[in-house]
């Protein structure tokens, strides 16, 4: 239950990242191998401005590919690198994340991000390198 003063209540269903402000909620589960520090992963992914509700990019779009990166060694912002370790093979996770652990106070303007914008990611593993 979240209390009046509470000015961000929690999405419902949504697990903690010990350690971390970002929050996640498995919306498919994968099977088999799953992503740990220094591997090489493909990703499908979508982000979209809490604030706003404007999406920002997605490689599901006309003309994007999915994306591929090392995870866990802050190759992409915070909330991302540690919300996808642990994911298994053809898992769909939402993570939502604060402006600390995603592009801070400054944002991104390029992309609509606006300073201090809460980010929400669907993120699907497509591959883990080797795995």
């Amino acid at each position: 239950s979240s209390s009046p003063r509470n000015k961000f209540p929690q999405k419902k269903n949504m697990q903690a990242l010990p350690g971390y402000a970002t929050t996640f909620k498995t919306l498919k589960p994968g099977q088999g191998a799953s992503v740990a520090k220094g591997d090489t992963v493909t990703v499908h992914a979508t982000g979209i401005v809490q604030q706003t509700n404007a999406k920002f990019w997605s490689t599901k779009d006309k003309g994007q590919q999915p994306f591929t990166y090392e995870a866990g060694v802050g190759k992409v912002i915070t909330g991302w690198d540690q919300g996808c370790l642990g994911m298994q093979l053809g898992e769909v996770r939402e993570l939502c994340i604060p402006a600390d652990e995603g592009y801070g106070q400054g944002g991104f303007p390029a992309w609509g991000i606006p300073p201090g914008g809460t980010l929400v990611f669907e993120i699907e593993v497509l591959n883990i390198q080797g795995k």
